[in-house]
């Protein structure tokens, strides 16, 4: 690349790292979920919904935003997608019943992530050579967990001084300011600009369209194992503060969301290193393997300290899986239309939205425990991991889409 391509490179890379910051408050939903029971007496399943549901929309948006932002461009979708994220926090500060925080935060908020989460990643990856997929793609994303660091005590300190409401106020209009700002700063590489791949990259694979993809069994693999380990990963982060409260007597929930942000950021990043190294099914193998470990065991974590170390190992696999699965994708499919096929690969984590917290929130619900909740994800990664031991990363034999 020549040093005007270069720069501009970066400016993409740095403005990709910058929104998904600034966007990345979904995970903060178990403090939100605590001060909606605490204040506004719901229950835990009345409080998991609209996390739910944004979710699902959050994956619904990547499927419908992707194949966008292959033939528009990154900017106008990840604008478009600021303007519903700033305005779906703004009208949920008015909307303070559970379904009409669906409509505003689950709907209209998750699908607006959803899209700046399409609009910064591929272009992103695409310039920058090849054999730098995993590290690019886990630094591009590793701050969309990393958020949490700011937003949790930030949530916690607005709440705590001026109420649920003027909260949800003042982080939608910031948030809109700065992500429509630097969305601007966003664009794919010209046709003609060559990204030189390094020694150590792989043969350029195949670029393949989407319906070429729905026909490999490696989509299926990736899908069906990203749904269940993700799953798992969500039961706690969705209910991390009460967690701590019911399991281990602890109102130090808001700790837990930090500690949870730090390692799910920092298992984006090494979990892209690690598998540009050693391969995308070898990560994946390892990662279900202590995941499943930590699930089962986390019945046992009763006092802070070793909640916090379950949790961090938590955090750690769930950012790892996050990082991997949008690296094998490129990987396998190429990358000129990477938005639309890691969009329908994405589909998997709004299930594993459903999943994860829902069955857990009314397991707690009529049990008053998570002891059940942990068996069952324990047992979902079990079955990610037997689907990884037959993963490999072989290119589709199979005829690439028409231009």
């Amino acid at each position: 690349m020549t040093d005007n391509s270069n720069r501009k490179a970066w400016a993409v890379l740095w403005a990709a790292i910058i929104i998904n910051y600034f966007s990345g408050l979904g995970y903060i939903w178990s403090i939100i979920g605590k001060e909606l029971m605490n204040t506004l007496h719901w229950t835990s399943l009345q409080s998991s919904l609209p996390y739910t549901v944004f979710s699902v929309m959050f994956a619904l948006s990547m499927a419908v935003s992707g194949p966008i932002q292959d033939r528009k461009g990154p900017r106008f979708v990840a604008t478009a997608g600021s303007i519903l994220i700033g305005l779906g926090l703004i009208l949920t500060g008015f909307a303070l019943k559970p379904m009409l925080m669906v409509l505003t935060y689950g709907m209209m908020t998750g699908f607006g992530l959803g899209s700046i989460y399409a609009a910064t990643v591929p272009p992103a990856l695409k310039w920058f050579p090849p054999e730098k997929k995993g590290t690019i793609n886990g630094v591009t994303v590793a701050v969309l967990a990393l958020a949490s660091v700011m937003y949790s005590p930030l949530t916690k300190y607005l709440m705590h001084n001026f109420g649920i409401a003027p909260t949800f106020w003042a982080i939608g209009l910031g948030i809109l300011i700065i992500l429509v700002s630097f969305s601007q700063l966003l664009s794919n590489p010209p046709a003609g600009l060559h990204v030189a791949a390094g020694k150590s990259a792989k043969s350029a694979q195949q670029e393949i369209g989407l319906k070429e993809v729905l026909k490999t069994g490696n989509f299926y693999k990736m899908w069906f194992m990203f749904t269940l380990s993700a799953a798992s990963s969500l039961m706690v982060i969705g209910h991390a503060a009460n967690i701590a409260k019911y399991q281990a007597s602890w109102e130090g929930g808001f700790i837990l969301v930090i500690l949870l942000a730090v390692f799910n950021a920092g298992g984006r990043f090494f979990g892209g290193f690690i598998s540009d190294k050693v391969g995308r099914p070898n990560l994946m193998r390892l990662v279900f393997i202590v995941q499943a470990i930590n699930m089962f065991l986390f019945s046992f974590y009763t006092n802070d300290i070793i909640l916090m170390i379950g949790v961090a190992v938590a955090g750690l696999c769930y950012g790892s899986t996050m990082v991997v699965f949008s690296a094998a994708t490129a990987d396998l499919y190429g990358m000129k239309n990477f938005g639309a096929n890691y969009g329908m690969v994405f589909t998997a984590w709004g299930i594993a939205g459903v999943l994860g917290p829902i069955p857990s929130a009314i397991i707690f619900d009529a049990t008053g425990s998570f002891h059940y909740a942990y068996l069952l994800s324990g047992g979902l990664v079990v079955i990610s991991l037997i689907i990884a031991l037959t993963f490999k990363m072989k290119a589709a034999q199979i005829k690439p889409a028409a231009e």
